[in-house]
Parts: C-alpha cells; sequence; structure tokens
C-alpha cells in the first residue's frame, strides 16, 4: 500500500491511499474528500491519509474487514501501532515504535473515519465515547454557568501522553543563527519568526499589503490562495506590532536584493536561480533550517521560534489572554497548556525575588538586615 499525492487540473492538490493492486481505497477517498469540503489544511489531510494507510495495513494483517470493528479491536491496533516488531513477543524491554502522542493523533483519524462513515449509514456507531459532566476545571468558559451541567464526551481509548516542554532558543542561539544567514531575506525572515511569534506558513503567505511599516504593523490574513501552498491555520486576521528595527530590515531587503520589476506581491520570495521572483516554499525554508542548524551546530526549526517568543512574553508577565492574541489561538487554555510551565531557573528567580523583598521588609520593621 502507499499514500498518492494528486493535483486536479483546477491545481488543488489531494491524497489518495492506493491498495497492493494501486488501486484507490474508496472508503478512505470518500473520507478525505470529505475532510477537504470541510476545508481542512493540506497537511491535516495528508497526514489522516498515512494514518488511514496504517490503519488499512493492520486490518489486511488481522484478515479484519473495516465494517466489523469494535473497541476490542481498535485496542488491538494500538498494540501494533506500538510493537516494534509486529507479531513477535519480546523478552528484552525496549521503546516503542510510536509515541503515546503520534497514536492518539492516529486514533483521532480512525476515529473520524467513522464518524463519517456512520453519519452516512455505512457503518454501526462505535460507541467508542463516555459522557460524562467535567468538574473542578481551572479555566471556566464563557457562559460556564448555562453549560455547566452538560454532558461532555470522551474517547474511551486514548493513551496517556507525558507532558512534553516545547523547545525553545536561548538569546544566544538566536543572535548565532540569525548572523549565520547569508543573505538579508533569510534574517529578515528569522528576525521576523523571533519578534512575532507568528507561524512559518503566515510569513510565506505574507503580501506587501499587508504590511504598514510606518505603523510597525503587519495583518496576518488568511488565505487559502497561496501559490506556495503556504497555510495561515488560523481563519481569522489578526494584527502583529512590531518593533521599527524589525521594518528597517524589511527595507533593507526590498532595497538590496528583492528582485526588480518582479510583478509579485509575495515578501518572501526566491532571490536567485531559474526561480528568481517565485514565492518561498515549505521546502525550501526547511532547508534553510537545515543548513543553519549544520553551520551552527543547534537543532532548529521555524517553530520553535513561535515558543521561544510565546515564553519570553509569559516570563515578562504578559497576561495569557494577551499572548492569546498575539499567538492568533482559538482557546486561551491552549495558551495557558503549551506555555504556562515553569523550570528550574524560573523558580530560582522567583525565590530569589521573594527573598531579596522578605529582607527590604524584615529591615525596614526592624532597621536592622536579618542573617
Amino acid at each position: 500500500m502507499k499514500t498518492q499525492r494528486v493535483r486536479f487540473p483546477d491545481g488543488k492538490v489531494s491524497w489518495v491511499v492506493l491498495d497492493d493492486n494501486y488501486q484507490p481505497v474508496q472508503p478512505i477517498t470518500q473520507y478525505i474528500r470529505y475532510l477537504q469540503n470541510l476545508e481542512r489544511s493540506p497537511n491535516t489531510v495528508s497526514n489522516y491519509a498515512s494514518h488511514m494507510k496504517l490503519y488499512w495495513e493492520f486490518l489486511q494483517n488481522a484478515c479484519l474487514a473495516w465494517t466489523d470493528i469494535n473497541l476490542e479491536k481498535l485496542a488491538d491496533f494500538i498494540l501494533w501501532l506500538r510493537e516494534p516488531e509486529p507479531g513477535t513477543i519480546s523478552m528484552r524491554t525496549c521503546e516503542a515504535r510510536r509515541s503515546e502522542r503520534t497514536i492518539n493523533k492516529i486514533l483521532s483519524a480512525v476515529y473520524g473515519f467513522y464518524e463519517y462513515h456512520h453519519r452516512m449509514g455505512r457503518v454501526e456507531d462505535l460507541n467508542a465515547y463516555s459522557f460524562h459532566v467535567l468538574k473542578n476545571r481551572r479555566y471556566k468558559p464563557f457562559l460556564q454557568h448555562i453549560t455547566k451541567g452538560k454532558q461532555t464526551r470522551t474517547r474511551l481509548l486514548r493513551l496517556k501522553e507525558p507532558k512534553q516542554r516545547v523547545q525553545t532558543f536561548t538569546q544566544e542561539q538566536v543572535k548565532q543563527l540569525i548572523t549565520a544567514c547569508g543573505n538579508i531575506r533569510d534574517k529578515f525572515l528569522l528576525c521576523l519568526l523571533f519578534e512575532s511569534g507568528i507561524r512559518i506558513g503566515q510569513a510565506l503567505g505574507l503580501r506587501h499589503e499587508d504590511i504598514r511599516s510606518w505603523d510597525n504593523e503587519i495583518d496576518i490574513v488568511p488565505r487559502s490562495n497561496n501559490a506556495n501552498g503556504a497555510r495561515s491555520k488560523s481563519r481569522e486576521t489578526n494584527t502583529i506590532h512590531v518593533s521599527q528595527e524589525l521594518m528597517g530590515l524589511y527595507s533593507q531587503y526590498l532595497t538590496t536584493e528583492y528582485p526588480e520589476d518582479l510583478d509579485s506581491d509575495y515578501v518572501f520570495v526566491n532571490i536567485w536561480s531559474g526561480e528568481i521572483g517565485r514565492p518561498l516554499t515549505y521546502n525550501a525554508v526547511n532547508h534553510l533550517f537545515r543548513r543553519l542548524s549544520e553551520t551552527v551546530g543547534i537543532p532548529a526549526h521555524a517553530h520553535m521560534f513561535r515558543h521561544t517568543h510565546a515564553t519570553d512574553l509569559i516570563r515578562e508577565g504578559w497576561n495569557a489572554a494577551f499572548v492569546q492574541k498575539r499567538l492568533g489561538h482559538a482557546d486561551v487554555q491552549t495558551t495557558i497548556n503549551t506555555y504556562m510551565h515553569l523550570n528550574d531557573a524560573d523558580m530560582k528567580a522567583a525565590y530569589q525575588d521573594y527573598w531579596q523583598k522578605k529582607k527590604e521588609e524584615r529591615k525596614n520593621i526592624e532597621g536592622h538586615e536579618c542573617c
């Protein structure tokens, strides 16, 4: 089996899962078409196609029909995903083939697949959810007093994921990466990611009309027709305030490197080779970060700048609601769960600040400094 990328005459891209005879697997094809009709991002559709391919391989190995599935067989699928060598039992302790987080993502695709076909009347309901009222939640949603008695459904099959800290750069690492850039365009891109916290898809989709250099503002406008396939993820326009120094770097990029007489509104474009003026792509950015990582010796990818920016804002005392607005999160709880974390250095600094204030208070009260 394989996952095949296809392009339609209108330019749209999709994915199909082919069986061993190179024929599309129709139930998966119907599900993928449904996801595209919901305007899910191309990355999401691609990942779901890959997840469903894995599930179909499991069905073939277990000699199961996709319409004859229950929770017990889905549990077998989880075991199949975790085993380093399916079909064998190891007497040694070894790492699973996939992490809990990866398995949960695959299960989400399978759950969605069966929910869709159940609505279409093709399969029976899996009864894969439990319903209960959530209590003692730290974050109370809007109109919580109206919905507090409403039952919430929870998947019965879901692995507990270990807490993972987001990866960030130190200030020195950011400086090294920016210094390693060989042109102003790349420096401007890295500085923009570091200072604004926008996603790389939002940066690649930027147009000159989105930048108001006189006000030091950048509009993040969601567009689904970008020539380079860039996606904003968020569906709402968001305004980001940046520094005058960043706008100066943007002006320097336009006057020294941006191709002359270019009939394009994209900010980030190729500035050399036979594709001069074409919008920069995800692959080009991935290649840039691989080269920077090798040059500086620091594992780096574009999204780490977003994590670094958000973490810096939290440490500087920004309210979570302001950070949510700047990052474009739909829910403030996403911001809190992702970035409201403390490491040993944070705890040490907080305690030293607390103890210094205590010493000052006692000094003022007693007239001498405490030991």
